[in-house]
């Protein structure tokens, strides 16, 4: 029987409704543009909710010299000078607006008691940029978001799968996808899209990301359609992912728990960041406590589980219960665990995709007409170290200017030439998919992909590693082409899971060519064969499966360069 198929039309499609399709989603929609966001989770699941820490702007409410050139200039330091200049720039300029907008859209940011909205220091910023909403500052933009959204009556189809960007001679066209409960087809003609899908840190063991989403989406619906991807084995390892139960495996412990004063013990109960940091201990630097676990896990003073402990039970419970509630609470819920009582068993935990989809800075275009990537899809603002609070002003900048930028394109079109046979592309991968009976299983494989992810591309990494780790790719690749998907009552989650499998082992495969092209340590890119940094690898390095090619950077404007230095960790959590 045929499927049934919705044929739709808009001037702009946006893919994935967190934070970034929003955005851009309500700036078109602001200015009367036609725009369709369709999202594969109900768009208040979206991952921008589970953001806790803050948003960053250079606003000097509590610190008046603060400026965007000092914001800009703490970007760039901390990215290992990989961040694009221009990128940052526009962020850090666009913080402030960011935050307005936010403002407008109903946001409750904490205010000190005159009224100025209240920041704090996160890691590796000169001032106090950060601001915030308590611990769930991701969740209250996500509400705002859609509060906005539902007051324009936006279009948005949940639960909708996009498995293919339609292109015809590198123009973008629409898209192709299915819904996820009953199968339905769904295609949409578009004359721009917005491609704000997320990363790909879900193709590790142990992960922040939950299961069924950042399983590299972005990365492969951009390749499929003819754009590149950019720096895609700078991938930001958080310390503290809880171990246990398994379906919660990676689950973060707020970073806040060690800036409280938490302590981190090996086995054996030594405090084992005196080995690595003495003087900053706990408060170090993201990068180098997940190092620092790492190691002491790899060299056997792990615990059982191969993870270290996080206590945070020697401090007044009081102090847990106001400043570490949603810790508290997770803890109890996932384990029956007491903090106030008991230590954290944690191991790092694959959190961010640093790099993404190849884009331009002054509009996140890819190369392929008509197709923008945003978010945490794309690439260019955080080098080898992103700033803490940096991800989610990015979100709002580029969420405005995308959305004009994908606008003015649509306006600027004179005609729309489709192929047929392109549709029928997108239609007969899913019919191949339905019709597969074979005996691999996509679950299995999706663990494969995690194992050898985990095992040959993690926190630290060697030629040798690297290199088995491309091997079994190859031979899970090969075993892909067996795969049985079965569909069932319950609706199509099995039909997405194989294509999750599809973006997935892409991803790992522009993750490990990339590790082995970067033959240096920089930021979160630990090479143990290559433990300096090599001035000549200062680039960025951009994947396609025809490649690698090195990219150079531009240079650093005055007015930044000059105020670039070392940042006073003095009494600061350092992310």
């Amino acid at each position: 029987m045929k499927a049934r198929e919705h044929q739709l039309s808009t001037s702009v499609l946006v893919i994935g409704t967190g934070g970034s399709g929003l955005r851009a989603a309500i700036e078109l929609a602001e200015n009367g543009v036609d725009v369709i966001a369709v999202g594969k989770r109900p768009r208040m699941d979206a991952h921008t909710s589970l953001a806790a820490g803050g948003i960053n702007a250079a606003l000097a409410t509590m610190d008046s010299a603060d400026t965007w050139q000092q914001h800009a200039a703490d970007t760039i330091k901390e990215s290992y000078y990989l961040a694009d200049p221009q990128t940052v720039e526009i962020v850090t300029r666009g913080a402030e607006r960011g935050i307005r907008d936010l403002e407008h859209y109903g946001m409750g940011f904490a205010r000190e008691d005159d009224g100025r909205i209240s920041q704090r220091f996160f890691g590796a910023h000169t001032y106090r940029r950060t601001a915030f909403a308590g611990d769930y500052t991701g969740l209250e933009i996500q509400r705002a978001l859609v509060g906005r959204a539902r007051q324009l009556d936006l279009h948005i189809l949940d639960t909708v799968y996009i498995t293919r960007i339609l292109v015809r001679d590198n123009v973008v066209f629409g898209a192709y996808g299915f819904d996820l409960e009953d199968g339905t087809r769904y295609l949409i003609h578009a004359d721009a899209v917005i491609l704000a899908a997320g990363g790909h840190t879900r193709i590790w063991r142990r992960t922040s990301s939950r299961r069924d989403e950042n399983t590299g989406d972005a990365f492969r619906l951009a390749v499929d359609a003819g754009a590149r991807i950019r720096d895609a084995e700078l991938v930001q390892f958080h310390p503290s992912g809880l171990l246990e139960p398994e379906n919660a495996a990676g689950t973060l412990v707020s970073e806040a728990a060690r800036g409280e004063g938490g302590i981190l013990t090996n086995a054996a109960g030594e405090r084992f960041m005196a080995r690595y940091d003495p003087e900053r201990m706990e408060l170090s630097t993201r990068d180098r406590v997940a190092l620092a676990a790492y190691t002491e896990i790899r060299e056997g003073r792990g615990t059982p589980n191969d993870g270290v402990w996080l206590d945070v039970s020697h401090l007044p419970r009081e102090t847990i219960m106001t400043r570490l509630p949603r810790v508290y609470q997770a803890l109890l819920e996932l384990q029956m665990l007491d903090i106030t009582e008991s230590p954290i068993e944690i191991a790092p935990t694959a959190h961010y995709s640093m790099g993404g989809v190849w884009v331009r800075p002054e509009d996140h275009g890819t190369g392929v007409a008509g197709l923008y990537a945003l978010g945490e899809a794309a690439s260019g603002l955080h080098g080898a170290n992103r700033l803490g609070g940096n991800s989610l002003i990015e979100l709002l900048v580029y969420g405005r200017l995308v959305g004009r930028a994908a606008a003015a394109y649509s306006a600027g079109l004179d005609a729309q030439r489709r192929s047929p046979e392109a549709v029928a592309e997108a239609r007969s991968e899913i019919d191949s998919l339905l019709a597969a009976d074979g005996h691999e299983n996509v679950r299995a494989l999706q663990r494969a992909i995690r194992t050898t992810m985990t095992d040959h591309a993690g926190v630290v990494r060697d030629e040798t590693g690297l290199r088995k780790g491309l091997a079994e790719l190859d031979e899970i690749e090969t075993r892909m082409g067996n795969v049985g998907v079965h569909p069932d009552i319950a609706g199509f989650a099995d039909l997405a899971h194989a294509f999750d499998l599809k973006s997935a082992a892409l991803a790992a495969r522009a993750t490990v060519e990339s590790a082995i092209e970067r033959r240096e340590t920089r930021g979160c890119h630990n090479r143990s064969d290559y433990p300096d940094l090599d001035p000549s690898l200062q680039v960025n390095l951009v994947w396609s499966p025809n490649g690698i090619v090195r990219e150079a950077i531009a240079p650093v404007p005055p007015e930044i360069a000059d105020l670039i230095g070392e940042v006073s960790t003095v009494g600061k959590l350092v992310e």
